[in-house]
């Protein structure tokens, strides 16, 4: 496998600061806003946002709160052995309010859709948007594209964007992992 580094420690702390102030420009001091992170990776950049949010608003009252997708993806009964499901931890109604999905990777839109589905179990919000960290744009299956990308990545299929979280993995780095080609034998 070949790797790339596609960001990693300051570079990952400036793009969240980065897309932090985007989301001040457009929701303000959040009083009508929400964060959800989408379970399970999804969840790690959402408190990384939230945390950043906190202290450049001095607002310790946004609300963030993070949602499985298990059950509403369209490919979970497709899946040997058993199901595991993350726990939601949304302890606010989204009614009327504005939600900001957040996501490590969008790659083929399929786990948006399911968590704009499971979304509606708390309400029917004013207005969704999408924040991810890493676009692969060119891998779409379903006609989705985020408000907030903190980098875009052109990618094929075969290759794989891993991101790790200090919190969970013991580094803050984003990686493009590659087959190497086959070489050439004349």
């Amino acid at each position: 496998m070949q790797k790339r580094t596609l960001l990693s420690g300051q570079k990952l702390q400036i793009t969240i600061k980065r897309l932090c102030h985007q989301l001040i420009e457009n929701h303000n001091n959040f009083s009508n806003s929400v964060l959800i992170g989408i379970q399970p990776r999804g969840a790690f950049f959402a408190d990384r946002v939230y945390q950043e949010l906190s202290a450049i608003l001095k607002n310790d009252h946004i609300q963030k709160g993070n949602l499985d997708i298990t059950f509403f993806r369209d490919d979970f009964r497709r899946k040997d052995g058993l199901v595991t499901a993350s726990s939601n931890t949304i302890d606010f109604i989204i009614e009327g309010k504005q939600v900001i999905l957040i996501d490590d990777v969008l790659w083929t839109g399929r786990t948006i859709r399911a968590a704009m589905d499971a979304l509606l179990a708390y309400g029917r919000p004013e207005r969704v948007e999408l924040m991810v960290l890493i676009d692969r744009r060119f891998s779409r299956h379903l006609p989705i594209e985020p408000n907030y990308v903190g980098l875009k990545v052109d990618s094929v299929d075969s290759q794989k964007v891993k991101v790790s979280w200090e919190e969970n993995d013991g580094e803050d780095k984003v990686i493009l992992l590659s087959e190497p080609s086959p070489s050439k034998k004349t």
